[in-house]
């Protein structure tokens, strides 16, 4: 009776089980997971309420690619590259930016070459559209670069994008300038389309010089995307972008064919995009109370990593997540459970993310620093006592 395109079965794993249980009992004292900006005790500025209170949202006026003006605030936070504001389409989500653009360039049966590892709504997100992942890995020992090989190996004739995700989660590495190149250069001679996941871009944690973006590329249809979610830590207000650039044919026929997509759902509310501006200034004092809370829970792995050198950091260079490596003498899952039970602290297992060499545990960079502290020291302590 049901579409084949969702699981056949929903129900939770084994692990969720158990980890809903222990919530329901209170043992998870500390989340570690926890990536929602709004409930992590950051300060927001406290005029935002009222950039919602505006008059004109009483007047609907619909925009498939989203108003003028709001297209024209999101090109306007571009600082380093020129947006033209006739290049962005606006959605309510990245995921709904990410259906439009499998619709816009899949038919189904066709294949979309994804990084692993990476978030792991991306293969549901391929399958609601009808459409087959393929994955290609990162290389861990490389920093998380693009491995080259199996990204060729990933694509086949029924291939239609590569998918980027910079800084990528949860690893929270960036795409190189000459993987960037490389990238725009396949793309060209394949026909291929570029997806850009830009979303954490506004998140530097250990700046490289060879860091990279494909916004604004013209070797090759690309499209960039962005949002409310992270740029402002605001994910209720349900507003994302995608910048599209490359040769001016293709984005023309793109643009045409997205303005269709578009004014088919007319998803983004009106309140959000007549808020868009002033959303999106308020967005960077967010921004300024984010980003120091990052850089000190990273310092924070840092040193208890030091003190207990059974475990080890991957250094993310941007982003919102950390991938901790420890010893291989209990499972993900093992970890994860024995971290509730002894000590109240909260974890993603690895392979939620397909990481799947060696054995690690994920981290969220958000949680107040103390909270991250008492957490990391409890983890520590755990790893010395066991290894």
């Amino acid at each position: 009776m049901f579409s084949s395109r969702l699981p056949a079965r929903l129900g939770p794993s084994p692990l969720s089980r158990a980890i809903g249980l222990a919530r329901g009992e209170g043992r998870v004292r500390i989340d570690l997971t926890e990536t929602n900006p709004t409930v992590v005790g950051l300060e927001y500025p406290h005029d935002l309420v009222g950039a919602l209170a505006d008059p004109a949202v009483l007047t609907y006026d619909p925009a498939s690619l989203g108003t003028v003006t709001a297209r024209a605030a999101v090109a306007a936070g571009y600082t380093t590259t020129v947006v033209d504001p006739a290049r962005v389409v606006l959605t309510a989500s990245t995921s709904e930016a990410y259906a439009f653009l499998f619709k816009l360039l899949c038919d189904p049966g066709d294949h979309v070459a994804i990084p692993r590892p990476s978030y792991p709504l991306f293969d549901l997100l391929t399958s609601l559209e009808g459409v087959e992942p393929r994955p290609y890995r990162l290389d861990p020992a490389g920093g998380w670069a693009i491995d080259r090989d199996s990204l060729m190996q990933a694509l086949t004739p029924r291939t239609r994008a590569i998918l980027v995700v910079s800084p990528n989660n949860p690893t929270g590495s960036c795409l190189r300038a000459a993987d960037r190149d490389w990238l725009v250069e396949l793309a060209r001679d394949r026909q291929l389309a570029l997806i850009a996941d830009e979303v954490f871009a506004d998140y530097p944690l250990v700046p490289r010089r060879d860091a990279s973006s494909l916004l604004g590329t013209s070797g090759a249809l690309t499209f960039t995307l962005g949002g409310l979610s992270k740029s402002a830590g605001l994910p209720q207000m349900k507003l994302a972008w995608t910048v599209i650039s490359g040769p001016d044919d293709l984005v023309a026929a793109a643009r045409d064919r997205l303005d269709l997509l578009a004014d088919s759902y007319l998803s983004v509310s009106t309140p959000v995009q007549v808020a868009a501006p002033r959303l999106l200034a308020a967005g960077r004092d967010v921004q300024r109370a984010i980003r120091p809370r990052l850089v000190a829970n990273l310092e924070t792995i840092r040193r208890f990593v030091k003190r207990a050198p059974a475990m080890s950091v991957y250094e993310p260079e941007g982003g919102w997540s950390a991938v901790i490596r420890v010893p291989a003498i209990l499972s993900e899952d093992q970890w994860v459970l024995r971290l509730i039970d002894d000590c109240g602290v909260l974890v993603h297992p690895g392979y939620f993310f397909d990481l799947d060499t060696g054995v690690h545990l994920v981290v969220s960079l958000l949680p107040a620093p103390d909270v991250f502290e008492t957490g990391l020291s409890a983890i520590a302590d755990r790893v010395r006592s066991l290894s």
